[in-house]
C-alpha cells in the first residue's frame, strides 16, 4: 500500500479534535426528593431552580459558554477606566473586522493584547461609512451603541423607534398601525415589539414543517429559518412600506428551531425591502453559526471562508442588534448597531435630530457611558477576542457536529424533534412528543417536560412554545406565529460526550413514558409579559403517576 492510498484527517469518518479541556469542575447530584422539594419551594418555575442541583443546563446557550484560554487571559488587559477605555477601541474594530472585512480582518485587539505601542489610538479615529464610527464621528453621527445584553439593544431600538413614530398618538392606534414582518420573534424581542406598540408578525417558511429524513442529517439543509418572501410580499401591499418600521431577520432562526437562513433568502428580502424604502434589522445572536450552515450547504459557497461569508451577509442588513452572550463567546454583552447614512439612518433621522443621538441619549441614560455601555472594562476584552474566534471553521464545525449527533441519536429513538439540526440547540416537538394523548396545547404539555426532566433525572430543558408564547392570552391570528417546542439549548464548549449520551437517554426514557408527564396549570402571573421567567405554576399528574394526589413536598426550613 503506498501513502496515497490513506485516507486523509478529514475522511476518516470522525471530527478531528479542535480544543484541550484544561480546567474541570464537578458535579453535586441532589436526590430526585431533594430536587422535588425545590421544584416546589420555586413554584415548579424553571427559571428560579438552583443551577448547582443540576447535571446539564441547557436552559439557555446565552451567557453559559466557556471562553478560550485567549479570552481568559484578555481579562487580565481589561481596562475599567470610564471614559474611553482601550476595550472600547478594540470592541468597535472587532465588530468592523468580523462584519465588514472579510478574508482582510486583522484584530487590533491583539495589539492592545501584546501592549507594544499606542499608535492605534490615532489609527482608529478618524473611521466613517460604515456600521462603526470612530472620533469624532462617533460623537457627531453616533451609530455604534454597546448594551450589556441583546435585550439592552432591542430596548434601544423598539423605544426610541416608539417615540419617533407614535409620540402623541392613542392607544389604540398604536397598537394597530405599525407592524414589524419577521422570519421568527424570540421572546424577548417579541416582548419589546409589543410594549413599544408596534405589532409582531411571523412568517415561518413555507416548508418548516416538511418532513427531513434522519440519514440526510450533515448532508443536506432546506433552511427551514427563511422568511417566507410570498407573504412578505402580501404584508407590504397590506399594510404599505410607511406602516413597516423594519423587517427583522433573526440569524440562526431561534424561534423557528434554530433553523439557518439562506443566503438567497437574505438576498431576496433585501432586494424587496430596498424597493419599498423599508429598512432590514438582523438579530444576529448566531450569525458565525448561520455562516456556517451557508458555506457547508448552499450551493456556491463551500470555497469561500466564514469571514467572507459574515462580510456579505451583512452587506444585506441596514441595522443589527447583537448579543454577544452566544456567538461572542462571553458571559455578557451586546450592541446595536446600523449603517452610517444608510437606509434606516435617513428614515429616522429629524432635521436637528440625528436619529443615532437619540439612540446614544437614551444608552447613557439607560446603561451607562458610551464607552462601556453597562459592561466592565474586563468583559469588553474578552468580547473583542471572541469575536475573532468565533468565526473559526474549526470551532464551528465541532459545535455543528455536537448537536447533529445529539439530534440523530434522539431522532433514531423515536423522539420527535424537529429536523434537520440548527447549530445551538435541539427542538422537540410538543405536539407530536403527546400525540395520541389527552394533551391539548392549552394543557402546557411542554412545560410538564420540563418540569420531569429537572426531576428526575437533573436536566434542565425550555418551554419555547404555547406557555412561553402566551397561547391562552392570544387571539387566533396570533396563535398562527406559534410553533410549540421544547428547546435543549447547548452551550458552546462546555459539555462533553458523556453529557450528550445522558442527555439522550434520559429524554429518550421521558418520551416513553410520556404518559405519565403531567399537565401544567398556571397558578401566577399568566398575563404578565415574559411570564416564563416569573411566574409560579403547577403539575397535574395523571392517574397512575407516583406523584397523583401526593402531599406536596413540605418547604425547607429557613
Amino acid at each position: 500500500m503506498s501513502i496515497q492510498d490513506f485516507k486523509p484527517a478529514e475522511q476518516l469518518g470522525t471530527p478531528i479534535p479542535s480544543q484541550y479541556t484544561l480546567v474541570t469542575r464537578n458535579t453535586f447530584f441532589a436526590t430526585e426528593e431533594e430536587r422535588r422539594r425545590v421544584q416546589q419551594d420555586t413554584e415548579y418555575n424553571c427559571f428560579a431552580f438552583p443551577s448547582s442541583m443540576l447535571v446539564c443546563d441547557y436552559l439557555s446557550d446565552s451567557g453559559t459558554s466557556a471562553m478560550t484560554d485567549v479570552q481568559w487571559a484578555a481579562l487580565m488587559r481589561g481596562d475599567e477606566a470610564y471614559g474611553r477605555n482601550h476595550g472600547y477601541y478594540c470592541m468597535l474594530d472587532s465588530v468592523r473586522q468580523t462584519f465588514e472585512q472579510g478574508d482582510n480582518a486583522k484584530y487590533l485587539v491583539n495589539r492592545v493584547l501584546l501592549n507594544t505601542d499606542v499608535n492605534w489610538i490615532l489609527e482608529n479615529q478618524q473611521i466613517e461609512g460604515g456600521f462603526v464610527n470612530g472620533g469624532r464621528f462617533q460623537l457627531e453621527r453616533p451609530n455604534f451603541f454597546i448594551t450589556p445584553q441583546g435585550r439592552g439593544a432591542e430596548l434601544l431600538l423598539y423605544s426610541t423607534l416608539h417615540q419617533i413614530l407614535l409620540a402623541d398618538k392613542p392607544k389604540e392606534w398604536m397598537h394597530s398601525h405599525y407592524v414589524i414582518p419577521s422570519n421568527g420573534f424570540f421572546d424577548t424581542t417579541e416582548a419589546h415589539c409589543h410594549t413599544a406598540g408596534f405589532v409582531p408578525l411571523n412568517m415561518f417558511a413555507a416548508h418548516f414543517h416538511d418532513a427531513f429524513p434522519i440519514a440526510d442529517i450533515g448532508k443536506r439543509n432546506p433552511f427551514k429559518g427563511d422568511i417566507n418572501v410570498a407573504e412578505l410580499e402580501k404584508a407590504i401591499a397590506k399594510y404599505g412600506p410607511e406602516r413597516i418600521p423594519f423587517v427583522l431577520m433573526t440569524v440562526t432562526n431561534n424561534t423557528a428551531a434554530g433553523q439557518p437562513v439562506s443566503m438567497q433568502n437574505l438576498i431576496d428580502v433585501h432586494a424587496l425591502c430596498h424597493r419599498h424604502g423599508i429598512p432590514v434589522c438582523f438579530d444576529s445572536a448566531r450569525f458565525a453559526e448561520n455562516a456556517y450552515f451557508i458555506k457547508t450547504y448552499e450551493a456556491g459557497f463551500a470555497e469561500r471562508s466564514i469571514q467572507s461569508i459574515v462580510q456579505q451577509m451583512y452587506t444585506l442588513c441596514d441595522v443589527f442588534t447583537m448579543s454577544a452572550k452566544k456567538d461572542g463567546l462571553v458571559n455578557i454583552g451586546g450592541w446595536l448597531c446600523f449603517r452610517d447614512k444608510g437606509l434606516f439612518w435617513q428614515r429616522y433621522s429629524r432635521p436637528g435630530r440625528d436619529v443615532g443621538v437619540a439612540l446614544k441619549e437614551k444608552q447613557i441614560l439607560s446603561f451607562g457611558n458610551d464607552s462601556y455601555g453597562g459592561l466592565s472594562g474586563r468583559d469588553i476584552m474578552a468580547l473583542s477576542v471572541g469575536l475573532s474566534q468565533v468565526v473559526q471553521l474549526a470551532y464551528l464545525h465541532r459545535r455543528v457536529m455536537q448537536s447533529q449527533s445529539m439530534a440523530q441519536r434522539l431522532a433514531q429513538n423515536g423522539v420527535p424533534i424537529v429536523l434537520p439540526p440548527g447549530a445551538h440547540a435541539i427542538y422537540i416537538d410538543t405536539g407530536k412528543f403527546f400525540e395520541g394523548l389527552p394533551m391539548t396545547i392549552g394543557d402546557f404539555g411542554g412545560v410538564g417536560l420540563v418540569i420531569e426532566a429537572i426531576r428526575l433525572y437533573a436536566i434542565r430543558l425550555c418551554e419555547l412554545g404555547a406557555f412561553g408564547f402566551e397561547y391562552d392570552q392570544k387571539d387566533d391570528e396570533a396563535r398562527k406565529g406559534i410553533l410549540d417546542l421544547v428547546r435543549i439549548a447547548i452551550p458552546r464548549n462546555l459539555y462533553n460526550e458523556e453529557h450528550i449520551a445522558y442527555t439522550v437517554a434520559a429524554i429518550t426514557e421521558l418520551y416513553h413514558n410520556r404518559h405519565l408527564i403531567p399537565k401544567v396549570r398556571i397558578t401566577r402571573g399568566a398575563e404578565l409579559h415574559l411570564r416564563h421567567f416569573q411566574s409560579g405554576l403547577a403539575p397535574i399528574y395523571p392517574e397512575g403517576h407516583p406523584l397523583h394526589n401526593a402531599p406536596t413536598p413540605k418547604p425547607t426550613s429557613h
